[in-house]
């Protein structure tokens, strides 16, 4: 497991290419949709109840090769190491990584994936403030031209030492859902590898992508019907 460290400084300073990301970000919500604010968000990134989330991440930034590699903040709007419901992604995406210090792995950010998620929360019955987004693995995954790439087996086998940390940290926690195949092949290598693994109940629903079209009302079906099942389990162990 991961150790605590003393808060390092954020090797993701911000650019220029955070505030074309916003600009261009902002008008896909809507007219009657208020955005929070990222620089807001990133003043608080060492609070509670993620300040220890983001010392882990700040460690795994320098983990990485040339100390170097991008993770994207814990959302401090989240539910931190308060989390009942980890709702567990794949890797980070490219408008997260294109927003460079201002990313966060977060259920406020307007992407097509996260529209889908919120579509699914809306319907349900699942309080966001139960929820701790991330993703398996935990930083950004590039190809040989520097293009973002889905994770494979070793990248999951890499990503593990990270995910153990991550569940330590969540004593709360009652339920994972699991996005896509590779995060449920991850949460599984993680049960089935780690020595002493946090076992709850896993919902596994397909990738809210837009590019998984095939099939996409059946699974924003399913994805609503996880997150009512995961909202029942965090009653039942609240009143057991």
């Amino acid at each position: 497991m991961y150790g605590m460290s003393k808060r390092s400084p954020s090797r993701w300073p911000p650019d220029s290419r955070a505030s074309a990301w916003l600009s261009v970000l902002r008008p896909w919500a809507g007219a009657d949709t208020v955005l929070p604010d990222p620089a807001s968000k990133r003043a608080r990134v060492h609070d509670d109840p993620v300040g220890r989330l983001n010392e882990l991440a700040e460690r795994w930034r320098l983990e990485g090769p040339s100390n170097s590699r991008f993770v994207p903040w814990f959302d401090p709007d989240g539910a931190g190491t308060k989390a009942q419901v980890l709702l567990l992604m794949e890797a980070p995406g490219p408008r997260t990584v294109a927003a460079g210090d201002l990313g966060f792995s977060s259920l406020d950010n307007d992407d097509p994936t996260t529209r889908q998620v919120h579509r699914a929360l809306t319907s349900s019955n699942l309080d966001q403030a139960r929820c701790l987004r991330w993703n398996v693995v935990p930083w950004a995954l590039t190809g040989p031209e520097g293009r973002l790439r889905a994770p494979r087996v070793d990248d999951l086998e890499d990503a593990r030492p990270a995910l153990s940390a991550l569940l330590a940290e969540l004593v709360d926690l009652r339920v994972v859902v699991t996005f896509g195949g590779a995060a449920l092949e991850g949460w599984m290598r993680y049960l089935t590898l780690a020595e002493h693994p946090v076992v709850v109940p896993t919902l596994a629903v397909p990738h809210p992508s837009p590019a998984n079209g095939h099939r996409r009302q059946e699974a924003l079906q399913r994805t609503t019907a996880a997150l009512e099942r995961a909202a029942d389990l965090c009653g039942r162990t609240a009143h057991s």
